[in-house]
């Protein structure tokens, strides 16, 4: 028995949804929007096994890029964005082998004969030039099978590789966790204690006030400390982060009277999408230009300092700044920036690795209430507590943490690996089971 070559125009009926979610009624036919089912009225519907393939890009922006596409059987009916692949005769081309080998396909069928700029679509035309492989309908229903099998076992090593994921992570909480419990490290009782740093920023902060260079920031009205529940060693001290860094954020009427985001310029800015824990992510990054940085000077980034996502996507993230050239703050993100000469009175990724650890979390979050869009005020980041162990303690709790992300990182990398070599090569068997065997088949 051979193999054929033909189209989907050849071989099957391609329709265009005609129904919007927006006209959904109760009815029989569930309406397929895109992978959810709505109840819909019984006009413009379909009985049996098709291919659902949206025609509309996933991502917009002018990019080309397509939701996964699915197997649909029963009665349905096709919202407006997507469109109905069925074969018309399943003797020849059954629904679920083509849905597979176009989905195994996706890209190079599909994404490929995507057209547009700004809105990207896939013509039902195009849909139709597609030339796919025919098997008998045996081979089609044994590869339907294989391929059932083969994508178990696959989802099977993929659910454990992310539950090695996520014990990875509980690891870096639990290093975390030790850490800022005095754990990782010796303590050395000849050293300077904390308290001692703590008077000089203190009275650094207290001279800045009456220099009339620093105005003394608003903590929450409610101050909640949690400090007292804390397991940490006698020599650290607990302090208010208002009590030693500067708190702010660009105010909204500066944003919209002064800031004009452009794509190339003089002044980087960090909005909350540039804001990872731990590091910046500099991708994508806004500009704005250097005479609206120096007018904004309170939120601008000259110095090291830590950066707090406040609302959005994000909320909570800390990151470490530490560039050397000029960047400015830009909505959603809030600066902690040491006082002036009290730079190297503690150690800023100490503070970062504290704001990322389970204690840290509880801190920044304990006034936030659950609500659609949380966010934190300047008040309440002030009001954080965090403790501050003696200078010395605070550089090795550091050296053993950068080690011990560092072996976190190597496993998360090498899981990772994993994970993309078990798709490639679930793709790579499939991909050669779609290929006829030279001596047994022939394709006509």
């Amino acid at each position: 028995m051979s193999w054929t070559k033909k189209t989907l125009g050849e071989l099957c009926n391609i329709q265009k949804g005609k129904i919007g979610i927006q006209k959904a009624v109760p009815g029989k036919y569930p309406l397929v929007v895109t992978a959810e089912e709505r109840l819909s009225h019984n006009e413009f519907h379909f009985e049996g096994n098709a291919v659902i393939i949206p025609l509309v890009s996933s991502t917009g922006h002018g990019h080309k890029s397509l939701k996964r596409i699915h197997f649909q059987s029963g009665k349905f009916a096709v919202g407006n964005i997507l469109c109905a692949v069925i074969p018309n005769d399943e003797d020849i081309l059954r629904a679920d082998f083509l849905f597979r080998y176009l989905d195994l396909n996706r890209e190079n069928e599909l994404v490929s004969r995507m057209k547009g700029m700004a809105n990207v679509t896939l013509p039902l035309k195009e849909i139709a030039k597609i030339e796919i492989p025919v098997p008998p309908i045996e081979v089609q229903i044994e590869f339907v099978e294989q391929y059932g099998i083969l994508e178990a076992k696959s989802k099977n090593l993929s659910d454990e590789l992310t539950h090695q994921l996520d014990l990875v992570k509980q690891l870096r909480q639990a290093f975390l966790r030790e850490a800022m419990q005095g754990k990782l490290v010796p303590q050395d009782p000849n050293e300077e204690p904390a308290s001692v740093l703590l008077e000089k920023i203190k009275m650094e902060k207290e001279r800045l006030i009456r220099e009339k260079k620093l105005k003394k920031g608003k903590a929450s009205s409610q101050s909640v400390s949690k400090a007292n529940e804390w397991e940490i060693p006698n020599s650290w001290v607990p302090i208010k982060v208002g009590d030693i860094f500067f708190v702010t954020k660009l105010a909204g009427f500066e944003y919209t009277k002064y800031i004009n985001f452009k794509t190339i310029g003089e002044i980087p800015v960090v909005r909350a999408q540039n804001v990872r824990p731990f590091e910046l992510d500099k991708t994508n990054l806004l500009f704005i230009d250097k005479e609206t940085s120096l007018l904004l000077g309170r939120c601008a980034l000259t110095k090291e300092s830590l950066l707090v996502t406040f609302i959005g996507a994000g909320i909570g993230d800390v990151a470490r700044f530490r560039e050397k050239e000029r960047w400015h703050l830009a909505p959603n993100v809030s600066k902690l920036e040491p006082f002036e000469e009290c730079e190297d009175f503690y150690n800023l990724k100490f503070l970062n690795y504290f704001l990322s650890s389970p204690y840290g979390r509880n801190e920044i979050f304990k006034h936030v209430k659950a609500t659609a869009q949380p966010s934190l005020s300047m008040g309440t980041i002030r009001d954080i507590d965090v403790p501050i162990p003696p200078l010395s303690e605070q550089q090795r709790i550091v050296a053993k943490l950068d080690k011990l992300m560092g072996y976190c990182d190597q496993l998360e990398a090498s899981i990772m690996e994993s994970q993309v070599q078990n798709e490639l090569l679930l793709q790579q068997v499939l991909r050669e089971a779609l290929e006829p065997k030279e001596k047994e088949h022939q394709i006509i």
